[in-house]
């Protein structure tokens, strides 16, 4: 039961004290308790079965308050729907604009508050720039912010006030109001941390207390996997060890941030890396399928693989990640952002960093995709090899799509989303042709 207070940080322990040491003598946790027979437990534990049952059921309907429902509705859960408690219309959702109507329409109106929303995307695909607009949106009136502070925690470079001023000056929806109504720089609190003990410090004990004292309604994260990335990737840890360390770490972490959103109110918005996809290769069954078979000498001398004739004008991405559709290869399309379009190269595949026990800490996800757009004006469908270098083969620009992966209160994109681009006034979405 060393891990209650992490699970619950507020659980009245004091009536059960006399159990716990005996738990945690039997290196018993909070999910033993609650999942294994209370006869068993008391076996392990050498404890009144009747007494665990007692401290088991304290503990259930904790969670449940925790979760905002439950008899007594906790402060804060009128948040976890993102409307108030007087009307719950579609029109009374509070949401924070990205400053622009089709975004905000993808978004399903915005970021509400009350959750915990992951922002994820290869680097200039444009994460800090919708971080960057939400700082100051937020700061702005029903229905386009909160009228609240924000908070903007990082784990890599420092704030970019220099843009945070030049969008004040030239976004449209912020350049025109006055200055009494304009968004101010001084409303932003920033903060930086560069090891996971400083992070958990900061936000444990620090950022309740701000969010109190400056009156926010927006905590920012960017990004959340570069500490953990510099942890856990030192010489000499086992890999096994760390995974599991690291999974325990992010479980807390999510679970800190959960409740940070649901019982201040405010919206939780993390920024998150990503990673090259590794696929395997198609099976014998599926080979007809894929567009580019490889094989080895039936020796196995370690010679290069021999590219085969294409038998498929273009491969099924399902059966490109994995035919098994237990296989967390083949599923993970529907969570990743990635994967699901097939049209997509298999070099292109991304998975978001921190892996599936991350993943489920999440109440919304938001990828940012980028592709290149050549000079041939061919999308590139495989990797080019050495000593393949073509003039028509540089990149000319990238284009950029905004994509909801999953989220509790909007359906998730249809195709890749919203395209949109970077311009000196922000981001804004481009207008397709008729």
């Amino acid at each position: 039961m060393t891990d209650l207070l992490h699970v619950l940080p507020d659980f009245a322990a004091k009536p059960y004290s006399h159990l716990l040491p005996s738990l945690d003598k039997a290196l018993l946790t909070t999910n033993d308790l609650l999942t294994l027979d209370p006869a068993h437990v008391a076996k392990r534990a050498q404890l009144p079965a009747g007494e665990l049952r007692r401290l088991a059921e304290a503990v259930t309907t904790a969670l449940h308050r925790q979760l905002g429902f439950g008899a007594e509705e906790p402060p804060g859960s009128a948040f976890v729907a993102g409307l108030s408690s007087a009307d719950h219309g579609p029109a009374a959702r509070r949401c924070i604009s990205t400053l622009d109507g089709a975004l905000d329409a993808a978004l399903g109106g915005g970021i509400p508050p009350g959750y915990l929303v992951e922002v994820t995307g290869e680097s200039g695909a444009g994460k800090t720039q919708l971080l960057l607009t939400l700082l100051l949106a937020v700061q702005l009136p029903p229905p386009h912010g909160l009228a609240k502070s924000a908070v903007y925690i990082s784990t890599e470079a420092v704030l970019s006030t220099t843009r945070l001023t030049q969008l004040l000056s030239s976004h449209p929806a912020l350049a025109a109001l006055s200055v009494d109504e304009k968004p101010s720089l001084e409303r932003v609190l920033s903060i930086q941390t560069s090891d996971l003990e400083s992070q958990e410090h900061i936000l444990r004990y620090q950022l309740p207390v701000a969010i109190r004292n400056y009156g926010v309604g927006l905590v920012i994260l960017d990004s959340v996997a570069a500490n953990y990335r510099a942890e856990f990737e030192k010489k000499g840890m086992n890999g096994a060890a760390a995974m599991a360390k690291r999974g325990t770490q992010l479980v807390q972490l999510g679970a800190l941030l959960r409740e940070l959103a649901r019982t201040e109110g405010v919206a939780v918005v993390v920024a998150n890396q990503v990673a090259d996809r590794f696929t395997r290769a198609p099976s014998a069954a599926s080979s007809n399928a894929v567009s580019r078979n490889t094989s080895a000498n039936s020796q196995g001398n370690g010679r290069e693989l021999t590219p085969q004739p294409s038998t498929a004008s273009q491969p099924e991405v399902g059966l490109l990640l994995s035919p098994d559709p237990l296989a967390l290869d083949h599923q993970q399309k529907w969570f990743t952002g990635w994967g699901d379009q097939q049209y997509e190269p298999e070099h292109a595949q991304k998975t978001p960093s921190l892996g599936l026990v991350w993943t489920n800490q999440l109440a919304c996800r938001i990828a940012l995709i980028k592709q290149p757009v050549f000079a041939s004006g061919q999308p590139l469908t495989a990797p080019i090899g050495e000593n393949e270098w073509h003039e028509e083969n540089h990149i000319l620009k990238w284009r950029r799509w905004l994509k909801v992966v999953f989220a509790p209160w909007t359906p998730p994109s249809y195709d890749r989303g919203v395209e949109f681009e970077i311009l000196k006034l922000g981001i804004t979405h481009i207008v397709k042709e008729k």
